[in-house]
């Protein structure tokens, strides 16, 4: 573990996943205190501090609905008065419910926006000030590939992830001037649980790079914007694809 970045807190949601899980990982390593937020899997994230706090690190958990507005209101705005503000918050909670356009039903629509779309206001909404007044932070949005070109099959997935990019752009222009910077990773084809069903032998080919990526490569590059070398970094959709797009 390192110093550097000691008293440094990091809210990451979703830290139950493939993803958020790395994130997590490698913000502790760098020095970082964690805060793994989940809504189901409180096993996981359990173990994921146990393992981070072996290691020398510090982490807790937190438990909200990201598409609950009233849940996200009263537990963040709850550890704020009691914790201050955070240093850096990754919105990376997010569902897919894939189908055809014609046969997505309201409950696919609904929820993968309410979750991936509404999380990012919920989410945020209540931490924004406590970073104003700071005037010092890192915020973090996943998206994906698909919200960046669009793919079959997940018209209401790429709704949700396309809306997050235009999300996080004009935050950022609102937020540069008090020194928080706000940046979009849009993660391609990446080995966690979410492909786990996906036609990889059709999916490879398209991918200049011929491989899945992985979720500790999307981790290296969070844990960078995350850094003080990222401090000029704003209002950017940064890519980890392998060169899908």
């Amino acid at each position: 573990m390192t110093n550097e970045n000691e008293g440094k807190k990091v809210l990451v949601t979703g830290a139950s996943g493939g993803i958020g899980r790395a994130i997590a990982l490698a913000a502790a390593q760098a020095g970082y205190e964690v805060v793994a937020h989940y809504n189901h899997g409180k096993e996981k994230v359990d173990a994921l501090i146990a393992e981070i706090t072996a290691a020398g690190g510090k982490a807790s958990a937190i438990q909200f609905n990201v598409a609950d507005r009233a849940d996200c209101a009263a537990k963040l705005e709850a550890w704020s008065e009691e914790n201050g503000a955070f240093w850096g918050i990754v919105c990376n909670a997010g569902i897919c419910a894939d189908n055809a356009f014609p046969a997505l039903s309201d409950d696919n629509w609904d929820s993968v926006i309410h979750t991936n779309l509404d999380g990012f206001y919920n989410v945020l909404k209540p931490l924004v000030m406590p970073l104003c007044r700071k005037k010092r932070g890192r915020i973090i949005t996943i998206s994906s590939v698909s919200g960046v070109m669009g793919n079959r099959g997940q018209v209401n997935y790429s709704a949700s992830k396309a809306g997050i990019i235009g999300a996080t752009k004009a935050l950022a222009v609102e937020l540069a001037s008090r020194k928080i910077t706000v940046n979009c990773i849009a993660p391609g084809i990446i080995e966690t649980e979410m492909i786990k069903d996906a036609p990889m032998e059709h999916i490879l080919p398209t991918i200049p790079m011929g491989r899945a990526g992985t979720a500790e490569e999307v981790a290296a590059l969070a844990v960078f914007l995350l850094s003080e070398g990222a401090s000029y970094i704003t209002r950017q959709v940064i890519g980890v694809n392998g060169g899908l797009i």
